[in-house]
């Protein structure tokens, strides 16, 4: 799951969170804005498996990550083949997978926190226009720690309807999962109102 932090001393975990996080960026433009050439989806491939094997992850790290984007994937192309040709969908999903997997590799070579400095060091020039640097590094972090959160919502409503022998169908679990989540997004509302945070 994404921003699950694993412990490392590679080059990757080594690097400054700012750097990488602007080379993830401009990784994922230029997958992007070369989405036409027939060599994208296998250079971003290998780009990911290299990726992963520097910092020391393991392809079996990066076989997990992409078995989470298995809902994620299935929706892609399942919409994209009404509309695409087969060959088409399947690049435009490979792509989308490939900046996730680079996504999820940021974040688990980089501290949370070290995210974060970086976030409100590069906004703080916009704070004259009204941004808040703190409050945007505030956000980032809310959506990365509740990313697993609500993957482990989503895990126990499986095992809870498999405990009851029932079939695991899209309106049976999507349902139970929004409910969760809205009331998991309340209370972190509620929390951070109690401690005068806006």
């Amino acid at each position: 799951m994404i921003a699950l932090y694993r412990p490392g001393a590679s080059p990757v975990h080594r690097a400054p969170a700012g750097p990488k996080v602007l080379v993830f960026i401009a990784i994922t433009l230029a997958i992007t804005l070369s989405a036409h050439s027939p060599w994208t989806l296998p250079a971003a491939a290998a780009l990911v498996v290299a990726g992963y094997l520097i910092a020391g992850l393991g392809l079996r790290e990066l076989a997990a990550q992409v078995i989470t984007l298995r809902w994620l994937i299935v929706i892609m192309l399942a919409t994209q083949l009404v509309f695409l040709p087969a060959p088409v969908a399947l690049a435009n999903t490979g792509r989308v997978v490939a900046v996730v997997a680079l996504a999820a590799l940021v974040t688990l070579t980089t501290r949370v926190p070290a995210l974060l400095d970086s976030t409100e060091r590069t906004l703080a020039p916009l704070r004259r226009f009204g941004v808040n640097p703190a409050g945007v590094g505030l956000m980032l972090a809310m959506t990365i720690t509740t990313i697993p959160v609500i993957a482990g919502l989503a895990a126990s409503i499986r095992e809870a309807q498999r405990a009851r022998g029932v079939p695991v169908r899209p309106a049976t679990f999507v349902v139970p999962l929004l409910v969760l989540s809205l009331k998991h997004s309340d209370d972190l509302a509620d929390a951070l109102a109690a401690r005068g945070i806006e």
